[in-house]
């Protein structure tokens, strides 16, 4: 894929710990009918990084600490074009869903759970490195 024709887009595995263990956000896209990690094209000029950690807010309602980037992903998207998404894993750090335009539903679900309510195949392949991260992450913040 040549880099001047891909659309560039960027997004996060968001988790968090609850009494029911390690979680991971859902989101429900009505506009493509999919359940999906928040992700969203980047601005012209944006940092990948930044644009990751703004569709989670904008997304989700939730403010994040990203972690360890994960494996892009890459595919042909609704309109034809090659499309590449960047992915890390973030942890919540505060906020709240409130349904909004692009996201009418946000669920907490364990990794497991995670795997069969995702859409896309391409998505429920990032939860294994997720989890690695997730890991050394807590290790690496003596958590």
């Amino acid at each position: 894929m040549s880099r001047a024709y891909v659309v560039r887009a960027a997004g996060c595995l968001l988790w968090r710990r609850s009494s029911a263990g390690l979680e991971l956000a859902v989101v429900y896209r009505p506009k493509w009918a999919d359940w999906s990690w928040p992700k969203g094209k980047l601005k012209r000029g944006e940092a990948a990084e930044a644009g990751a950690r703004r569709e989670v807010l904008e997304e989700t309602g939730y403010t994040c600490r990203l972690g360890e980037r994960l494996p892009a992903s890459r595919y042909i998207d609704h309109q034809s074009r090659p499309k590449e998404v960047v992915y890390w894993v973030a942890e919540a750090t505060g906020g709240a869903f409130e349904p909004n335009e692009e996201v009418s539903d946000l669920v907490w679900l364990t990794p497991d759970d995670a795997r069969e309510r995702l859409t896309h195949e391409r998505d429920r392949d990032l939860i294994p490195a997720a989890l690695i991260a997730i890991d050394k992450d807590e290790d690496a913040r003596g958590l």
